[in-house]
């Protein structure tokens, strides 16, 4: 049986979940100020009033996942906006539409023909990147990028402690009630105090991350594209071409890179190779086309990697025939990682992104079509 469907399995995550809880981030999120502060949120290049077909008359239409969507209207009384609850729903409102919050679906689209935004969701933007209008810059789009972030890093933090601690070897004996001590049975037990980790793709995600890793006494190192700076408590930021001198460092290796051309499959053969000379743990919560997933699995039958926490995967969903299921240094979950957070992040960004909509302003979160993110 995979260990992802192991009734114990599950009640040894919440447990750890807690250890893991970074609390600096949990309060204070009452305003869009304090949001805008702790999650570095940051203004798109150009005002919504410098886009052609820009019309904050026209009608917004929000699909309401349980956040409390009726807020909008309150807010914004004299604004057009109407709540949905599905495509099917947003399809009947889609004519004249100027604006799509919580859809990017392509039949929506070519129906708002005049829309100028959209907002997703999800922080990954790959699938809306397909649109034609998005990918060519005609419609502004936005994500949720770092408003999930926190709580993503929990569940990463907690894969990696289950890991390091041998907790799937214990939840399977849990079902069978026995009590096993034996050096055998827990030889691959760890510390993570004084280990290097590194987190490939330090952006929102990446950063919460490295904040927890800190905490936990580890030394922390990083990727990301742009630049070499960081915060405070990541130990060095390396350019992408420095990716495989920083992976034969670490004893952790956590991916949050966002789906990209350039990212699709970055993570191969050669990255999964004899080059690991610390056999890590290897952590994905970014995107599961990110790594190639036959190179992975070769590289923890091989040994190149110690253990491995999944929360996405490629293919997605991952087919129950697939032998990444039956590896007992393997934990699975079905890309869940961003549920369970605070869902208030979310409706302050878009509350904030509305009331930007309609002055005309510069949206918060704005994907760049070029980058992909």
């Amino acid at each position: 049986m995979a260990v992802a469907m192991i009734p114990s399995m599950r009640r040894a995550f919440l447990a750890f979940a807690v250890i893991a809880a970074w609390p600096s981030v949990a309060g204070g999120q009452g305003t869009i100020d304090e949001l805008l502060e702790q999650a570095g949120l940051r203004a798109g290049p150009v005002a919504m009033r410098d886009i052609q077909g820009w019309d904050p008359g026209a009608t917004i239409v929000v699909r309401d996942l349980g956040f409390d969507g009726s807020a909008l209207t309150r807010e914004f009384a004299d604004a057009d906006i109407v709540l949905v609850d599905s495509p099917v729903a947003a399809l009947q409102h889609a004519r004249g539409a100027g604006a799509l919050v919580g859809f990017c679906d392509a039949e929506l689209l070519d129906a708002a023909h005049g829309a100028t935004w959209v907002q997703i969701y999800s922080a990954g933007a790959e699938r809306c990147l397909s649109s034609p209008q998005v990918a060519a810059g005609e419609v502004v789009l936005t994500n949720m990028q770092k408003m999930s972030s926190p709580v993503i890093a929990e569940h990463a933090i907690a894969m990696l402690l289950a890991l390091a601690r041998n907790l799937p070897a214990f939840a399977g004996a849990m079902e069978s009630g026995q009590w096993r001590r034996e050096a055998a049975y827990t030889g691959s037990m760890t510390t993570l105090a004084g280990k290097t980790m590194l987190v490939v793709g330090l952006g929102g995600i990446g950063t919460e991350i490295a904040r927890r890793g800190s905490a936990l006494g580890m030394r922390v190192v990083g990727t990301r594209n742009s630049s070499r700076s960081g915060p405070p408590f990541v130990d060095y930021v390396g350019l992408s071409h420095e990716l495989a001198d920083l992976a034969a460092q670490a004893d952790v290796i956590v991916n949050a890179l966002p789906l990209t051309k350039q990212t699709r499959h970055l993570l191969d053969a050669s990255f999964f190779g004899p080059g690991l000379s610390r056999r890590p743990f290897f952590i994905n919560v970014g995107r599961g086309a990110t790594v190639d997933s036959d190179a992975l699995l070769a590289a923890l039958k091989a040994g190149h990697v110690a253990g491995a926490g999944l929360d996405v995967t490629d293919p997605e969903p991952l087919p129950p025939a697939h032998e990444l299921w039956r590896q007992p240094n393997v934990i699975i979950t079905p890309h869940v990682s961003g549920r369970g957070g605070d869902r208030r992040r979310h409706l302050l960004l878009v509350r904030e992104n509305v009331r930007r909509y309609l002055a005309g302003d510069a949206l918060l979160n704005v994907v760049d079509p070029g980058r992909g993110y």
